[in-house]
């Protein structure tokens, strides 16, 4: 079994439910994607962090930095982060918060970034792009250059097309079509 099939078979197992859910791009769905609990697993820690280093790369990106919004992008982003200490060059985490701090430094971007930062942005799952979007603004506003967008899961719902359309190339794990949703 490839890592890719190790991750996928992972998400199958620990992050889908069926049921009726209200997504945060406010659609419905049959089916719920926590990737948080794979990406959270140590199984999840060590493949997403050699399969998001090995993407990146793919990509021909070099980022300073990865990370997106908070919660969903950052074990992901440490996991990257973590894996790049054994194949250098050495690639560093951030988050987004949804809202800036109200006390101390009054930040909405927290960890290894500053203005001129080379970022990829990190999504757990991409349905509308929306969430994605926010993040690159923030990110933008803030003085990153953002290199592209990594994700776990597109949901082909619009958003992986939506993010293309703002001009950002998009790298995804896996599909709902790959793991027999669609």
């Amino acid at each position: 079994m490839t890592e890719q099939e190790a991750l996928a078979a992972l998400l199958r197992e620990r992050s889908i439910s069926h049921g009726d859910f209200l997504l945060s791009s406010g659609q419905r769905s049959s089916y719920y994607i926590d990737a948080r609990k794979a990406t959270m697993s140590a199984e999840g820690q060590h493949l997403i962090g050699r399969l998001g280093l090995q993407a990146i790369r793919a990509a021909g990106w070099a980022p300073d930095s990865v990370g997106g919004l908070t919660m969903g992008a950052d074990p992901v982003a440490y996991a990257i982060a973590r894996a790049s200490v054994e194949a250098p060059p050495l690639i560093h985490a951030f988050s987004v918060r949804k809202a800036a701090k109200e006390h101390g430094t009054l930040r909405r971007v927290e960890g290894n970034f500053a203005p001129g930062t080379a970022v990829v942005v990190i999504e757990d799952v991409i349905t509308s792009g929306a969430s994605t979007l926010e993040a690159i603004a923030t990110l933008g506003a803030e003085g990153g250059r953002v290199l592209g967008v990594l994700a776990v899961v597109d949901r082909q719902q619009g958003g992986r097309e939506a993010i293309e359309r703002a001009g950002f190339e998009v790298v995804a794990f896996t599909t709902t079509t790959d793991l027999g949703l669609r």
